[in-house]
């Protein structure tokens, strides 16, 4: 590592865990999120390639993670002087892309190959097949699974698609903010990928029976094995720090005071084609002069937004709700994550399914509406149940308009916004319920984002300091209707 040359300076907890890890076979990045795992596993692919140890990398994330793997982690963190060819996949049968994937598998590259691709692929045999020919013509390869508690399922096919190119990997990392979602036993597949005697075990079953407490069952004619507590977790703790590294966002001392990063959300083939003819039709009433004021431009914006979140709000009738992956996207954070956390959402349709999903997945006490038609005699009571921090609350699921001003939410240090005002104000003002006197942590925002779409322009203005209310008359409508 002594030669190797940062693009972006780690903190100093970035800088330990990679040279805990660069060159171990493998190795577990238990780091919260907002620590900059990505980052560590950027750079210890750079130093592996530097010193001649791989000349490619397959990075394997969830659909809304692996996006941005190619759009700012591996732009912002690889040194410019690493050469490097980065294909991402796509699930198409495009003969053109085909073409251009087997000529990156089999080429020859001087450089570094890195192909990133989305767990979900996984599920699929072609998804499958394209990997492992992958790793088998460059077996001088580093494999990260990001977000790793996607394969603690043993008996989903993407987990076993996954185990299979552990024989055709020289090199593996699993990423995650928390390998523990819902029970310890969720560690066994994600160690196994690593190696299969990570653990000191490679049959699920006799790590259970040394880790979990056990009774059988009957129900009707079958019978069956249930998990009813656990035993010798100390012991499994000290097993996963010989393969790992922890860190927490509360022990980062260096950390700034706020963190921004995003969840790329792809439309879907119904949102593209509903956001196509509402686009279509808001620059024809442009071009007739029919939206000649801001408010007429921002409402047609706030139309388009409306789409990306997956719904439809026409001039006469019900919302129309579209097939959508942004909810799934929100829970998958939910399950990441450690702690409490505030979701702002801008449309009362999408805060009451948000509220719906979370108190579904883990309870109703757990989460908090908060919003227009929130009876005021209830609003403090949820904020003062929000603040305690043995209070089971952990969402609080609010509309910025109603809850982005004049509250005090310290207990959270995750802001998720899954979708944004257009009103600078309300931005700020929002971001800081949490981030203010009372917060003893470093505050990560998340902003879930369609690419290609108005929701980039709305994020890229409100992190600029735009107020959009004077930037969409005339020419520039235009720009931002397109």
């Amino acid at each position: 590592m002594k030669n190797y040359t940062f693009k972006t300076n780690p903190f100093d907890h970035q800088m330990k865990a990679l040279q805990d890890s660069w060159a171990k076979k493998y190795h577990a990045l238990f780091m919260e999120m907002g620590t900059g795992k990505s980052k560590v596993a950027i750079d210890n692919i750079g130093v592996l390639y530097q010193a001649g140890e791989i000349n490619a990398a397959l990075i394997i994330a969830p659909k809304g993670v692996y996006d941005n793997w190619v759009r700012g982690e591996i732009p912002t963190h690889l040194p410019d002087s690493v050469e490097r060819r980065v294909m991402r996949w796509k699930p198409t049968s495009a003969k053109g892309y085909n073409a251009e994937l087997d000529e990156f598998v089999i080429e020859d590259f001087d450089g570094l190959k890195i192909f990133v691709m989305n767990v979900e692929a996984f599920s699929t045999p072609r998804g499958a097949k394209v990997a492992g020919r992958f790793l088998v013509q460059n077996p001088e390869n580093f494999v990260v699974v990001d977000e790793s508690t996607t394969i603690k399922n043993r008996k989903a096919s993407r987990t076993k698609n996954l185990m299979v190119l552990t024989k055709y990997s020289k090199y593996r990392r699993i990423l995650t903010g928390s390998p523990v979602t819902k029970s310890p036993m969720d560690l066994f597949s994600q160690c196994n990928f690593l190696d299969d005697k990570a653990l000191g075990f490679n049959s699920y079953f006799a790590f259970q029976n040394r880790y979990a407490v056990v009774q059988k069952r009957t129900m009707g004619a079958k019978s069956f094995q249930e998990i009813t507590g656990y035993r010798r977790l100390d012991e499994l703790s000290e097993k996963l720090d010989t393969i790992s590294t922890r860190v927490l966002k509360e022990d980062c001392l260096d950390l700034p005071a706020k963190l921004y990063t995003k969840r790329y959300v792809p439309l879907t083939d119904e949102q593209k084609r509903v956001y196509t003819q509402m686009k279509d039709m808001a620059l024809a009433m442009l071009d007739d002069g029919d939206l000649s004021t801001t408010t007429s431009v921002l409402t047609q914006i706030m139309r388009l937004q409306q789409i990306c979140c997956g719904h439809f709000a026409p001039d006469v009738g019900e919302v129309r709700p579209l097939d959508n992956n942004r909810l799934d996207e929100l829970m998958t954070i939910a399950e990441e994550m450690q702690g409490k956390a505030i979701i702002w959402a801008s449309y009362t349709n999408d805060l009451k399914n948000i509220s719906d999903a979370l108190a579904a997945r883990f309870g109703p006490e757990s989460v908090a509406l908060y919003y227009g038609a929130t009876p005021q005699d209830e609003r403090q009571a949820i904020v003062e149940n929000f603040q305690k921090p043995d209070s089971p609350l952990r969402f609080f699921v609010g509309q910025p308009k109603t809850g982005g001003f004049g509250i005090t939410l310290t207990e959270a240090n995750t802001v998720i916004y899954y979708s944004n005002s257009y009103d600078l104000e309300i931005r700020l003002q929002s971001e800081d319920r949490a981030h203010r006197i009372g917060q003893k942590s470093t505050v990560t925002y998340i902003d879930l984002v369609s690419p290609d779409t108005i929701d980039e322009k709305v994020l890229t203005a409100l992190r600029s300091k735009i107020n959009l209310a004077e930037k969409v008359l005339g020419e520039e409508a235009r720009d931002w209707l397109k």
